[in-house]
């Protein structure tokens, strides 16, 4: 096993260079400054699409994990180029905050204050403090989390809203996109929400900010995580009721080793042995979404007992790291088959061999997806981070 592990960190180190390559040399958009906004599975790339706070949130965090990690000077380069645009075109000077979207140019879009926007700005930015130790850099991202504290923070019920106007007013919708139900709570947010402050306290070791980690995993254990199936639930309205019966196995997996991460940063050892527990018990949650293809499926639909059977790029990345988080926690080889199942599933049918990247995914019978390979939501986050996380494990 342990020579298999050798080979698995090998084949892991080189695909991530191949991803972070495609991304030099595929994402720079030369005619608007900063990123492009879009790109297909050819290359084509659509120079007035919409850019999004969440790919250059995602891009900063990317480069900077990659400089911190290889120390290549082109990594840094990127970094610094996804920070001066979030700098210069993202963030509202007037109310505060950052706009969800910018368009080809670089001029406001959509001025919403998206809760998850913010997060993810401040889980770059604390990355990228880690390359340089720039004042502002931190600066930045502690204002950013004393804005969600000041708007978006429940006195009464605990959690976080979801969205805001431009102005830090009340919205009727709140969807982060077209696929979400509207509800003023999510799982998806609170997730991110934790991961972005357990970036920012490694660099930031205030008191409240780990007050608001520990809060935040309550909420998880309490409010999030159902203690009869240990899967998570997804959507939530003011008083934690949950308000859906779907079955994210791709967040469930995620959430697995992100929240056993954010209570090892509190270093309490009840907490961490306590949240090691959980992730055991939410990764097995999460294997009844497996295929006999080693795959990963997307979700399951509880009222209609509809599997949603199409498996997407993000849920084996994070399929990888939850199950390999597991093997270390129990010594269990089965959950070690899992990892070498997902990529090899990744390697045959995600890898898109001819143009770099992974494909969004592939249906049933394994037909690709077409879906963007640069976009709103396809960033060099989350199989950046797993091949990241991988490395430093093995």
């Amino acid at each position: 096993m342990l020579e298999k592990l050798t080979q698995f960190k090998s084949e892991i180190e080189t695909e991530l260079h191949s991803i972070l390559e495609f991304w030099v040399n595929n994402a720079v958009d030369i005619k608007h400054g900063g990123f492009v906004g879009k790109m297909d599975n050819e290359g084509n790339v659509q120079h007035d699409a919409e850019k999004g706070c969440v790919l250059n949130a995602r891009i900063l965090w990317t480069f900077s994990a990659a400089f911190n990690k290889f120390q290549y000077p082109v990594h840094y380069q990127l970094a610094e180029r996804a920070y001066v645009y979030i700098q210069n075109n993202f963030l509202d000077r007037e109310n505060g905050g950052v706009f969800w979207s910018v368009d080809a140019a670089g001029k406001p879009l959509n001025t919403r204050k998206q809760i998850y926007g913010l997060a993810f700005t401040i889980y770059g930015l604390s990355e990228f403090y880690k390359t340089n130790k720039k004042q502002e850099v931190l600066d930045l991202a502690i204002t950013l989390f004393e804005l969600i504290e000041k708007h978006s923070f429940d006195h009464k019920n605990g959690g976080y809203q979801e969205a805001f106007s431009a102005d830090w007013q009340p919205l009727e919708d709140l969807r982060l996109s077209e696929k979400d139900r509207n509800d003023p709570k999510t799982m998806n947010t609170h997730l991110h929400i934790v991961e972005a402050y357990v970036n920012l306290y490694c660099v930031w070791p205030e008191k409240k900010l780990a007050d608001r980690i520990l809060h935040l995993l309550e909420i998880f254990e309490k409010n999030i995580i159902d203690q009869e199936t240990f899967h998570l639930q997804l959507y939530f309205n003011n008083q934690w009721e949950s308000q859906s019966g779907a079955i994210s196995y791709g967040h469930d997996i995620e959430a697995a080793w992100l929240l056993q991460k954010a209570a090892e940063t509190l270093d309490d050892e009840f907490l961490v042995d306590k949240w090691k527990e959980i992730a055991i018990k939410i990764s097995d949650s999460a294997a009844k979404g497996f295929m006999p293809d080693g795959s990963l499926i997307h979700e399951y639909d509880l009222s209609t007992h509809h599997p949603d059977t199409h498996r997407e790029w993000w849920v084996s990345a994070e399929g990888m790291v939850g199950y390999l988080n597991a093997y270390q926690l129990s010594d269990d080889e089965s959950y070690l088959k899992k990892v070498f199942s997902l990529w090899a599933f990744i390697q045959k049918h995600l890898l898109d061999k001819k143009n770099g990247e992974w494909f969004w995914g592939v249906y049933e019978d394994y037909s690709k997806i077409n879906e963007d390979k640069i976009g709103f939501w396809k960033c060099p986050y989350h199989n950046t981070r797993a091949c990241l996380e991988i490395l430093d494990r093995i």
